[in-house]
């Protein structure tokens, strides 16, 4: 089997075991619930007393009804004292049952929601643990975009959540209900307990194909609502693209027609749902009619204890077994919701392949990292199915520089990709300083490698704070050391806020100087620069040039550049192509073999009119 089917038929496989049921969802989120088994019991505990507060009404008006009645027919009359001590217990029993019920309603509903509340921070720090676990594969396997996976974080926390209060504060209180107000219908009377059951069989079994019958609906309405998040996010990212074109429309266009399937996938749902609602709304009324008949010919051939009293208690009775069912769709569609947002919640958790492998080996107290990296025959092929690095043998020699040359799509970038364990080859070996880097512990590894890239992330925060990221435990003079090294220093206290104004609002090139300050405050024994001042000017290219010259002694370094006076100094040179090594040597020897960098090195030249610029020097 292939490579691409094999991971094709894993995929398949990892879907599959992703569906679950009901009883799986909750089965999942035990274990976030567990913790607060103590608020748990105390729901649990009101939701009980709840319950029996539910059937007061019923009771009271059984008796009410027939004790009135018999003061009607009294053969010496009507009394009214009796009639009022009647009506005052009635009020007593039914505004005290009020008062006790509303109390343990709160503090049912407050327990349940603390439970929630504490539950949804489980599952966001849960969450977010387990993608800072993940390798970078992970983010560019289709489906990871960063707007589908933030769709599937954020309704899968939200329906999760909506879960647990669904359970322990809407379900529990009324199926505890229902148990009760059955258990008094058979107390009082076999067979109108024996109708009332008959009818929720039937109600489940609807409500059981209602959800079989709507999970591909939304199935369907997820993935669109994925879609619309990635299209609206692309749309944020892309602004300047889009109004330099004048593509305004076109992108409206794409959302509307999205926008369209939504609400047709929408409505299909909703139109199945309000079919199967309706049914079970007439069946209810079927059952609440049953009832009626029933006990009315009971009191009617005079069945012993049967009243008037019992007609209107097994009806109110009766309407609180109904009742937690009238809810039941409503809760039901909730829970088939969060199936769907579950399995990508959980499916982002059981990512267990994903999940970066950090080995054992450390560096020893006192001692520093050569910085020797050798590659042998290494295959690397990304998630997308690019096939980026082929058969590539090489060594970066410690405490020398190292440039990688080729054009675009060569496998210049994937490489520091490679060293930095972002990603892991498909075969062959890598090792640092002889041993081989899965076995490296990851943390340790990368404390010893400095990282600067063409774009580089700049985190929402001061100045201050993005260059202290380089290390957080940095004195405040040591991060002004490491701007004024970066040329960056004389900007920022220009600013009215000086090292507190906010990072963002800073241009390209500063935002790339901010990099390669943290770069400088980490001082790492390697280097891997990618392209680190294709967004500057040419001044500050040269700035930080010599900044980078000056950090670069006694270091292993690796640039990658297009720019010819970023490689030309290097102590060797590799040239790729299409993921080969196709050239190497020192920049000089290179050059002389011809070949792709002297074409390379040729058009650079000429992009440059090196011709023109050396008659206006000279």
């Amino acid at each position: 089997m292939s490579r691409k089917n094999r991971i094709f038929a894993s995929a398949m496989e990892k879907d599959n075991e992703s569906k679950m049921g009901i009883g799986g969802l909750l089965r999942r989120l035990l274990p976030f619930v567990l913790p607060y088994r103590w608020l748990l019991v105390a729901t649990l505990v009101l939701t009980f007393a709840g319950s029996l507060m539910a059937q007061v009404n019923a009771v009271v008006l059984d008796r009410a009804v027939d004790r009135i009645n018999a003061l009607l027919h009294l053969e010496g009359g009507f009394q009214w004292d009796e009639a009022a001590r009647i009506l005052v217990v009635i009020s007593v029993v039914l505004l005290g049952k009020e008062v006790l019920a509303a109390l343990i309603t709160f503090g049912q509903r407050i327990f349940g929601e603390k439970i929630r509340i504490n539950v949804s921070r489980d599952l966001s720090l849960r969450i977010v643990d387990r993608i800072l676990q993940f390798r970078m594969a992970f983010f560019s396997t289709d489906g990871n975009e960063p707007g589908k996976l933030q769709t599937r974080i954020d309704r899968g926390i939200m329906s999760l959540s909506n879960t647990v209060k669904n359970f322990f504060i809407d379900i529990l209180p009324l199926f505890t209900s229902a148990v009760l107000a059955l258990v008094l219908m058979y107390a009082a009377n076999v067979y109108v307990g024996l109708v009332a059951t008959a009818i929720i069989p039937i109600y489940f079994w609807i409500t059981a194909v209602q959800g079989r019958r709507m999970k591909g609906w939304r199935h369907r309405v997820f993935g669109t609502h994925q879609q619309l998040s990635h299209g609206i996010l692309n749309i944020i990212e892309s602004m300047g693209v889009i109004k330099s074109f004048n593509r305004e429309r076109v992108e409206a266009d794409k959302q509307a027609a999205l926008q369209e399937q939504s609400t047709d996938q929408q409505m299909q749902t909703r139109r199945i749902s309000f079919l199967y609602e309706g049914l079970k709304t007439f069946v209810e009324q079927i059952g609440t009619v049953l009832i009626i008949i029933l006990t009315a010919y009971l009191v009617l051939i005079d069945y012993p204890g049967m009243s008037i009293g019992k007609i209107m208690y097994h009806v109110l009775l009766f309407s609180n077994v109904s009742a937690p069912i009238r809810q039941l769709h409503r809760i039901y569609d909730d829970l088939n919701d969060a199936l769907v947002y579950a399995e990508g919640f959980f499916g982002i958790l059981d990512a267990e392949e994903e999940v970066e492998k950090s080995g054992q080996w450390t560096v020893e107290n006192g001692k520093r990292v050569q910085g020797r990296f050798e590659l042998k025959n290494v295959e690397f092929t990304y998630p997308s199915g690019t096939h980026a690095i082929r058969d590539l043998t090489m060594t970066i020699e410690p405490g020398k520089t190292t440039a990688l040359v080729g054009l675009s799509g060569a496998g210049k970038s994937t490489i520091v990709n490679l060293l930095d364990k972002f990603y892991s080859p498909d075969s062959g070996s890598i090792t640092l300083d002889g041993v081989p880097l899965e076995d490296w512990d990851t943390e340790v590894l990368r404390e010893q490698i400095g990282l600067v890239l063409q774009k580089n992330h700049i985190f929402s925060g001061t100045i201050e704070e993005n260059i202290r990221y380089g290390r957080p435990d940095a004195t405040r003079e040591e991060v002004l050391e490491a701007a004024c090294k970066a040329y960056i220093y004389d900007q920022v206290v220009a600013l009215p806020d000086g090292f507190n104004s906010n990072a963002l609002q800073l241009s390209g090139g500063q935002q790339q100087r901010i990099a390669i300050a943290r770069m400088f405050l980490k001082d790492p024994p390697i280097i891997f620069l990618d392209e680190p001042t294709a967004s500057l000017d040419a001044i500050a290219t040269e700035q930080i040039k010599n900044s980078i010259d000056a950090i670069k002694q006694g270091r292993t370094v690796i640039v990658i550049s297009h720019n010819i006076g970023q490689i030309i100094d290097s102590d060797r040179l590799y040239v790729l192509d299409t993921g080969h090594c196709v050239q190497r040597g020192t920049p000089t020897d290179v050059y002389r073999q011809g070949g792709l960098y002297k074409e390379i090195f040729d058009a650079s030249a000429r992009s440059m009119n090196v011709d023109k610029i050396a008659d206006t020097l000279t």
